[in-house]
């Protein structure tokens, strides 16, 4: 699995993504440290990325437009230090499997992980 780690989180994230078997490269890294949102989304897609942000704003954006993908990791409920965005991402690596990862939206707090599969829509 390949990531894109959006500025609110720490790129520290790499580290635990390479010791899972996965890739993950930081907005700053790829010059889009002021790049929207909705930029960011599109080049997680055209790179087949999973999109990791502690930014409400991108589930928001794909239940909006219906999109199945990219998939995105929210870290929710609070401001986390380097370590505890560590822990969170390797509890989910650890108990969510990448090809659920790459289509959903897994959202992940101090409590526990939730998966909300893509695309979000109407469901009536």
């Amino acid at each position: 699995m390949n990531a894109l780690l959006d500025m609110p989180v720490t790129p520290r994230l790499c580290d635990v993504l390479e010791a899972h078997g996965h890739e993950g490269v930081h907005a700053a890294g790829l010059g889009m440290e002021r790049a929207p949102d909705r930029e960011l989304l599109r080049a997680a897609q055209r790179e087949s990325r999973v999109v990791i942000t502690a930014d409400t704003d991108f589930s928001r954006l794909l239940a909006l437009s219906m999109a199945d993908g990219p998939g995105v990791i929210l870290f929710r409920g609070g401001s986390y230090s380097d370590d505890e965005m560590c822990a969170l991402l390797k509890r989910v690596l650890d108990e969510v499997a990448p090809r659920t990862l790459v289509r959903s939206i897994c959202v992940v707090d101090r409590t526990g992980i939730r998966v909300r599969e893509l695309p979000i829509g109407d469901d009536s």
